[in-house]
């Protein structure tokens, strides 16, 4: 069976302008590169265009308010209260206002999220490659280049369309994905997990391994906060002793993984120390897990990363982990990479105080040090 490949050049219109470090050339950039570089592409994938997502379904996480005030200002109106929806990195840093149309892209690329849900709930499809990951979008309020929250849209979806009520949602976006993790916080049917750089270092300053959410989502919320330099070995680590484990007593109906090429070592944001090898690591990881529990299905989101000579090639290496392809990515120099080994020490301390704090919700994590 193909993969479903969610995507269309109108994705660019999800850019903040010249100046900013979300350019939406990105997107282009990747599919061009990726759809050249494997041979057969057309062999092994279905193009398929992202939709607009409706109000209605924007509403599935978002106020009528902020949908109204962002479709506004999206089309060159000017808010005197757009502080109260955005933040200023949301914002067009040359003209200090809304970036043009970037409501319709911010709607596509839900749209996409949305679309993939179906797809794999409706078995069309087993594998579902796509754009997104606006992880920082509140309720009603946009920040850090997101403005709409297109995973928790997904999510809120199958829950509601399609009954499903255990959804695994991985990030593996460097920054911690404040606004899916506060969406979710009460939520014992959403299990989120969350590797990113440490929160003292990086924006937003949120995913300390202490905030597991609360009520009857307490232990459904996971953080694991690793340090600058945190490398391959590390992120392997992390797999194995706590995403793996806490995956399989969970058992999900549905995997969504999403997060771009920020861990890369090389991205001009962040100060992780992934490689390209980690990058296909982890999409073996998860493919791993989708093969023992969900029959290989499975749903895979890549929107983030800021070094644009990095992006397509890490994006494109998550890709081949996660579809077992091969694809050469030889002409890509990675001069002075950190050690693999890098922050170990550091990781596996973080993952024992994890495990203690997590023992009293799951099984898995109380016989192990």
């Amino acid at each position: 069976m193909k993969t479903a490949f969610i995507y269309d050049d109108s994705l660019s219109s999800y850019s903040f302008g010249e100046g900013h470090p979300f350019i939406g050339a990105r997107f282009q950039r990747f599919f061009n590169f990726f759809s050249s570089h494997l041979s057969a592409f057309k062999d092994k994938f279905e193009l398929i265009k992202p939709p607009l997502a409706t109000d209605e379904e924007l509403g599935l996480v978002h106020t009528k308010d902020y949908i109204k005030a962002i479709s506004t200002a999206s089309k060159g109106i000017i808010l005197d209260d757009i502080y109260r929806y955005v933040s200023s990195d949301n914002l067009n840093p040359l003209t200090g206002y809304i970036p043009q149309d970037i409501d319709e892209g911010s709607r596509i690329i839900v749209g996409g999220a949305i679309l993939a849900g179906k797809l794999i709930a409706e078995n069309e499809f087993k594998k579902v490659i796509g754009i997104g990951g606006m992880h920082h979008a509140k309720p009603d309020f946009g920040e850090g280049f997101c403005f709409y929250n297109d995973i928790a849209i997904c999510v809120n979806n199958l829950k509601k369309k399609y009954n499903l009520n255990k959804i695994l949602v991985i990030d593996t976006d460097a920054h911690a994905g404040n606004g899916t993790a506060e969406i979710f916080y009460s939520d014992n049917e959403v299990l989120f997990i969350d590797i990113h750089q440490h929160p003292y270092t990086l924006y937003p300053q949120t995913g300390y391994v202490n905030e597991i959410g609360d009520g009857k989502g307490k232990g459904f919320n996971v953080n694991l906060p690793v340090l600058p330099g945190a490398s391959t070995v590390s992120y392997e680590y992390i797999f194995e002793e706590v995403i793996i484990p806490l995956a399989f007593e969970f058992k999900p109906e549905v995997i969504i993984r999403y997060g771009g090429s920020d861990p890369h070592y090389l991205d001009e944001l962040t100060n992780l120390g992934l490689t390209l090898s980690g990058f296909k690591m982890m999409g073996e990881k998860v493919r791993f897990i989708a093969e023992e529990i969900t029959q290989g299905s499975f749903i895979d989101l890549q929107l983030s990363g800021y070094n644009i000579e990095v992006l397509p090639y890490a994006w494109t290496a998550l890709i081949c982990g996660l579809l077992d392809l091969d694809v050469d990515l030889g002409d890509f120099k990675e001069e002075t990479p950190p050690s693999p080994n890098a922050r170990l020490e550091e990781t596996k301390e973080m993952v024992k105080e994890l495990k203690k704090i997590l023992r009293k919700y799951w099984q898995c994590m109380g016989n192990k040090n």
